[in-house]
């Protein structure tokens, strides 16, 4: 008797955009590590993926290099837009925080968030 098998897709589009099947990783996320530099056993490491979903995922993204930039453009420049909303929407709510007294202790944890703030901020 043969067996049959079914062709399963390493690469699926979802709400999320294109994403490794199975898993909740997207293509974008691999571009982060890839823009960084990183070698694919960091990536597969990471990202715990198998020897074959890695290649199949660096394939894709060599292959299809001028549409997944493109959708890695516009990923980037949403999550921009919406962390700019974020930091606006929450403005108000974070300097009437400044503002309260410290209680013992917060200070340092104020000054450990501001710090780090900065640090994002410079990125």
């Amino acid at each position: 008797m043969y067996e049959s098998f079914t062709f399963q897709p390493t690469i699926v589009r979802t709400s999320s955009g294109l994403t490794i099947a199975g898993t909740r990783i997207t293509l974008y996320q691999i571009m982060d590590y890839l823009k960084a530099g990183k070698p694919p056993e960091t990536i597969r490491d990471d990202f715990r993926l198998t020897v074959k979903q890695t290649a199949d995922v660096l394939n894709h993204i060599e292959t299809h290099r001028t549409d997944v930039e493109k959708e890695y453009t516009q990923v980037i420049r949403e999550a921009e837009k919406e962390r700019r909303y974020w930091e606006e929407f929450n403005r108000e709510r974070m300097a009437r925080i400044e503002r309260q007294p410290s209680k013992p202790g917060q200070r340092k944890i104020r000054e450990k968030l501001r710090t780090a703030r900065q640090n994002l901020g410079n990125l």
